[in-house]
């Protein structure tokens, strides 16, 4: 394929997977896909063997949930339109409402459907003030329990997202023991509970053992469904962004212009300001690499070779799957990537090519 392209790589996919379909087996607890973190339907396929169904934060998200991922169909968004509502309940199968407000005005509408409603505990584990949802002022989720238990009756579960990129258990479980109590007592009457995502359980040295015992403790104490929501613990280390370099420059720096952009591509690392990720980054040439866009700061970062870069080689951004192709844009018209899947038996297979008349399309 032409480059730029992401490319998915299914056995690495199905290692995060297999661990997600155990800590299922050990603890009781069923996973969905957070689909604002990953969405590329074309991996549905294996992801949908081993994890339980999917959670969306808009209607579009729900339809595509219930259309290309098997099993329950949870959602969520912080407001629902008027015109939207109808829609989201029939593409659902639970739906989280971010207010008390919302649970009101639709109340009659949602009637018969599974009700839920995000809970604000206050407490949360980013390190980023834009992507804290216990920040203050916070819009997301109620947070008084006198409040949330004067509406109880018109709900069967709650929603908790407050981990945030947290790979830390003890973390975890010291904040699930101050929701217990603050919340414990309205959780006592409900018939499930979402835990969320963030919680980074996939990774080498998670105590995955304990993370099952807690859970299960947890569903057990309350006799709660307990539900969590992995976006990156799903797809963490299973694609890369194959790109190509197109110039080099020297200013006080090596500089080298690859045919991608991170404000179109990798948007994630503009925001929160990181660096992209290249391996082995070793050697002894250092070079900068930069976006093809018109942005001033488009830099994926500093990393170091074994030889100095020249036009037409190729470099492989690595962990690219979250918060990056939901995220793509046609800023400054820039090639939109491809995306390509590596089977299980190796084989590339070409998945989708962006072409001028999808630039057109998208603007109108």
């Amino acid at each position: 394929m032409q480059t730029p392209y992401y490319l998915i790589d299914k056995s690495r996919l199905l290692a995060n997977m297999e661990k997600i379909a155990w800590l299922r087996e050990a603890s009781g607890a069923k996973s969905l896909l957070a689909l604002k973190c990953f969405a590329t339907w074309s991996a549905f396929d294996i992801m949908a063997d081993y994890m339980d169904g999917s959670t969306s934060s808009s209607l579009f998200e729900v339809r595509l949930g219930r259309e290309k991922f098997p099993g329950e169909t949870h959602a969520y968004s912080v407001a629902y339109a008027d015109d939207e509502i109808a829609d989201v309940l029939a593409h659902s199968d639970k739906i989280i409402f971010n207010s008390i407000g919302q649970l009101t005005k639709f109340k009659d509408a949602s009637a018969g459907h599974i009700r839920g409603l995000r809970v604000n505990p206050g407490v949360s584990t980013s390190e980023f003030d834009l992507a804290d949802p216990a920040r203050p002022f916070s819009r997301l989720g109620e947070h008084d329990p006198a409040d949330i238990a004067a509406v109880a009756d018109q709900i069967s579960g709650l929603m908790f997202h407050n981990n945030c990129e947290n790979d830390d258990f003890a973390r975890f479980d010291e904040m699930l023991r101050l929701i217990e109590d603050r919340f414990g007592a309205i959780i006592h009457k409900m018939d499930w509970i979402s835990l969320g995502g963030g919680i980074h359980f996939t990774g080498a040295d998670y105590p995955l053992a304990d993370f099952a015992a807690r859970l299960k403790s947890f569903a057990d104490t309350y006799g709660v469904q307990v539900y969590l929501e992995p976006g990156e613990a799903a797809i963490t280390g299973t694609a890369t962004l194959e790109v190509t370099v197109l110039d080099t420059m020297f200013n006080g720096k090596n500089l080298a212009i690859v045919d991608s952009s991170i404000e179109a591509h990798l948007l994630d690392l503009l925001i929160y300001r990181e660096s992209a990720k290249i391996t082995p980054n070793t050697g002894d040439h250092e070079w900068m690499i930069c976006g093809k866009s018109c942005l001033a700061g488009d830099i994926f970062g500093e990393f170091r070779f074994d030889a100095p870069l020249k036009a037409g080689d190729r470099l492989s951004f690595q962990d690219t799957a979250g918060y990056t192709m939901v995220k793509k844009n046609w800023f400054n018209g820039v090639r939109m990537p491809g995306i390509a899947i590596r089977e299980l038996d190796g084989s590339i297979r070409k998945v989708k090519e962006f072409t001028y008349d999808d630039f057109a399309a998208a603007l109108s």
